[in-house]
């Protein structure tokens, strides 16, 4: 085994070090570019909660593929929207006291019948959801049409 000296020791921590850093700060930009797989929206129906956890006026918000779904049971049924404001996709909330879905973000209102802009900064309306129930399960899934 040859002898090392003390600066040829030095360059080699000095690479090593120069080398993690560089891996470091690599890693992650990498990444950026080839993020995991996530479908926006979920090919299977994804599970609410029971259809008894679920009472008239209260919502429930659910992770569903790259954005969250929120599922509101109003007095005329079940609705169910992306709960991604299309501003800035920030997450939506139901307001029992209004009746409209609110984004906290730039007061956008969304009108709970339809999905439609009421108010505020949002280009285009909530993106429907189809809610079924099975077995007495609330399910939410893409619409069909």
């Amino acid at each position: 085994m040859p002898d090392i000296t003390r600066r040829d020791f030095l360059k080699l921590i000095k690479g090593t070090g120069i080398a993690l850093g560089a891996g470091a700060i690599a890693a992650p930009v990498v990444a950026y570019f080839y993020p995991t797989t996530l479908e926006i929206y979920p090919a299977e129906p994804a599970l609410v909660c029971g259809q008894d956890e679920l009472p008239v006026g209260e919502s429930r918000t659910i992770p569903f593929g790259r954005y969250p779904a929120i599922v509101i049971n109003t007095p005329s049924g079940l609705k169910a929207y992306s709960a991604a404001c299309t501003h800035f996709a920030c997450t939506v909330k139901w307001n029992n006291e209004t009746g409209k879905i609110d984004c906290p973000c730039h007061e956008g209102y969304f009108n709970i019948e339809d999905g439609s802009v009421i108010s505020g900064p949002p280009p285009k309306p909530l993106l429907l959801l189809e809610t079924e129930i099975v077995d007495g399960k609330i399910y939410v899934k893409v619409s069909e049409s």
